[in-house]
């Protein structure tokens, strides 16, 4: 396999590599390792705010929903701002490749400890697989941005299509681990196995940890396919480590961790839980602001771009990841479950989406690729992006708005979940292509991070929507629903304002 250097410095595939539909071979193996991650953490995601939220009798843990809400938004938020971590340990001291592979150890095991009956094991659960996808999450990210130079005009229809490896775990891993969770026929199963068919919400967790497993043993088989891509940094001397420290980022990042720590105990309702994401929040935050007062040039207008598409990140994510939560109980309360007589799980409307994906992915892959030059900017596919996120919601808040007591077709949320799809492969796997595109060599990893900071934030907010349905009261989900259509519609049209002036800034984000 011939390699070169790109303009940043980092490692990639030639052109000549074209081994995986016509891209290079190392993508087949980020892939499938990437979509059974996915398996794992979305058929977790399914079912997690129904097993919190169900009562003791039902299996659950009977938590009220404010407090589930605080879990699910601590947890979700942890999922992405922990790839700050693991991108700054793979850019120091690690190298992508081996923090791919031991953060998926870290989160079978975070899943398979929740597949034990008990309040202990399922929190340990949740923090060892927040810490694993830490260290999985940017790096194997990063290491699809080294595979092509950069001037390699397949990088956007690249991170297409291993987009569209993740919603292929996706889409299966609600079906297999709602099915296990939820359906009857399984709890009546198990019972005549002798198991109280309450567990099955366990059996539901292990499966997910069944997933990440089958992914470790097809990344240790294909690892050669990697060679030329995340490796371990060169060592520094003594020297260099101790110039590289700077006090003044330090004191940023502690002034920052404090000052979220006493915001999140002051306006929090779970002590603790509350202070811990707006601690690790402006932590960062304070870190990335002195990392980014360092840099000059072109480096400086690259990030700063970085950090405005971070922005809208943020809002577009607040909708999107209202999938594993508001919409959710949506789905789970006020929506029909029923088709001809046969009750199906309602957590299968997670398996939709990634439907979408799945079918729309090639499609898209294919336009940006045969547009060439021609296909709209990155800023410009964000705009679309936060354009169909907020039709997305102008439809729910229509279909709240229809409940009256009662439960609306399934169709609502299945034509939610579409425009959802439309608007994240405008966006997701765009950022994903630009912050890959744009970071400095030496940060990659980091801006990788800072990307997910922004699905972090978004997805805390969206975390927290669960509370709207204490009381089930359609006028309060009506309200709520239109506030987020309204933000993220506004948002658009504010980036498409920007856009020019964006990609003036740098054109390598056009």
């Amino acid at each position: 396999m011939s390699t070169s250097v790109d303009a940043t410095g980092a490692s990639s595939t030639s052109v000549t590599d074209r081994g995986f539909f016509g891209h290079p071979r190392g993508l087949s193996t980020l892939f499938f390792t990437e979509m059974w991650e996915r398996f794992s953490y979305y058929g977790m995601r399914a079912i997690l705010t129904l097993y919190m939220t169900k009562s003791l009798v039902e299996g659950g843990l009977g938590f009220d929903e404010k407090y589930a809400s605080v879990i699910y938004a601590t947890y979700v938020s942890s999922v992405w701002y922990l790839p700050l971590v693991g991108g700054w340990l793979a850019d120091r001291i690690l190298g992508a490749r081996r923090a791919v592979l031991i953060g998926g150890i870290i989160i079978a095991c975070g899943h398979y400890s929740m597949a034990v009956s008990s309040l202990p094991s399922f929190y340990a659960g949740l923090v060892l697989i927040a810490i694993g996808t830490g260290l999985l999450k940017p790096n194997i990210s990063a290491m699809v941005g080294q595979l092509y130079s950069d001037k390699d005009e397949r990088r956007d229809a690249g991170f297409s299509i291993f987009y569209m490896g993740i919603n292929l775990g996706a889409f299966l891993s609600p079906i297999v681990v709602g099915f296990l969770a939820q359906h009857i026929w399984f709890r009546n199963f198990i019972s005549s196995m002798g198991f109280d068919p309450k567990s099955s919400w366990h059996f539901g967790f292990g499966a997910a940890g069944v997933g990440m497993t089958l992914g470790l043993i097809q990344y240790v088989i294909g690892r050669n396919r990697l060679r030329d891509v995340g490796a371990r940094p060169e060592k520094k001397t003594a020297t260099a480590r101790s110039e590289s420290f700077d006090y003044v980022t330090g004191a940023l990042a502690a002034v920052g961790g404090v000052t979220g720590a006493a915001l999140g105990l002051y306006f929090g309702e779970a002590g603790v839980v509350s202070a811990l994401f707006p601690c690790v929040v402006f932590f960062f935050v304070g870190y990335l602001l002195g990392t980014v007062r360092l840099l000059a040039g072109s480096e400086l207008k690259n990030v700063l771009v970085i950090f405005i598409l971070f922005l809208f990140s943020i809002v577009f994510w607040m909708t999107f990841e209202q999938a594993g939560s508001s919409l959710t109980l949506f789905a789970d309360r006020l929506t029909r479950i029923t088709i001809f007589g046969w009750a199906y799980p309602s957590s299968w409307f997670q398996s939709v989406q990634p439907i979408f994906i799945i079918i729309l992915a090639p499609v898209f892959a294919g336009i940006w690729q045969k547009m060439g030059d021609r296909q709209p900017s990155s800023p410009g596919k964000f705009t679309f992006g936060l354009l169909f996120a907020g039709l997305a919601f102008v439809v729910v808040t229509i279909a709240s708005m229809l409940t009256g007591g009662g439960r609306v077709s399934p169709l609502w949320l299945i034509f939610v979940y579409f425009l959802q799809s439309i608007g994240e492969l405008c966006l997701s796997p765009v950022g994903l292509s630009t912050v890959t595109k744009l970071a400095p060599a030496r940060m990659v990893g980091l801006m990788m991070g800072v990307w997910f900071l922004s699905i972090s934030i978004g997805s805390y907010i969206a975390g927290l929507t669960t509370r709207f349905f204490a009381g089930n009261d359609p006028a309060v989900l009506t309200r709520a629903f239109g506030t987020f259509a309204g933000i993220t519609l506004i948002a658009a049209f504010v980036l498409a304002v920007l856009t020019p002036l964006i990609k003036k800034m740098t054109p390598r984000a056009a």
